[in-house]
């Protein structure tokens, strides 16, 4: 696979497409398919994981269409959306850190907090039994019993990290770094497609807005698509290398 393989107009466009796709999609069921709004929130967030599933799947296709890799180097395309065995706990130990170390302070209070209430738990008790051990494991698989059965939580740890990085990482820095794109531009253009992907709440904001457009895009444009860029771009730099 060599770079300048693919155009940089092809690349810029496959992109964009990749990104209101994934978006677009998640109203096809109602808009196009013409079925009923879904019962439940639970129903909604399973008829979007589908939605967001089917997206990823057309992306990795498109990509791998247009990526420039020949009949003996199809075994290597795993290796291309950037799954690979090789330096395994490195990237997995160094991108975890790193998002850890955004959220230190929240982890930190949260910490103390939790040994504050055990603290007084067990001066309440008397010191530890192990009817409190058992009390507390139960609780913990309680805990993460309900975790395992929320829909909600499997959207927020699961479905949309995983559709998220393949189509706006895995599908997408190859492509553009294929188009003769450089590293630090490819850094920049993932986040932006990645913000770009995320507009469709500037009508939620805009209904809630009283119509007001300035009101609206100012909210949008200084919150959400600054905050996507900032934090894109971290998780981009710590993976792109």
């Amino acid at each position: 696979m060599e770079d300048g393989a693919l155009s940089k107009p092809a690349a810029v466009l496959a992109c964009a497409t990749m990104a209101s796709f994934y978006v677009g999609i998640l109203y096809a069921p109602t808009l196009i398919l013409r079925l009923p709004p879904p019962s439940s929130h639970t129903n909604f967030l399973i008829r979007r994981f589908i939605c967001a599933s089917v997206s990823s799947f057309v992306s990795v296709v498109v990509s791998a269409i247009l990526l420039p890799i020949k009949s003996g180097e199809a075994s290597q395309l795993i290796g291309v959306y950037g799954i690979r065995i090789d330096h395994i706990w490195q990237a997995v130990v160094f991108p975890l850190a790193l998002t850890a170390l955004m959220y230190a302070g929240s982890l930190t209070f949260m910490s103390l907090l939790l040994m504050h209430s055990l603290g007084e738990d067990v001066n309440c008790r008397g010191g530890l039994s192990f009817d409190y051990i058992k009390s507390i494991s139960q609780e913990a698989v309680a805990s993460l019993r309900s975790i395992a059965s929320s829909v909600m939580h499997w959207r927020n740890y699961v479905v949309a990290p995983v559709t998220e990085e393949l189509v706006f990482r895995a599908c997408m820095i190859p492509l553009l770094l294929c188009a003769g794109f450089q590293k630090n531009t490819v850094i920049f253009l993932c986040p932006v497609f990645f913000s770009l992907a995320h507009l469709n709440h500037l009508m939620d904001v805009y209904n809630k807005q009283q119509n007001n457009w300035t009101r609206a895009c100012m909210i949008i444009g200084n919150a959400q698509l600054l905050i996507h860029i900032g934090l894109k771009q971290t998780s981009t730099w710590r993976n792109g290398y």
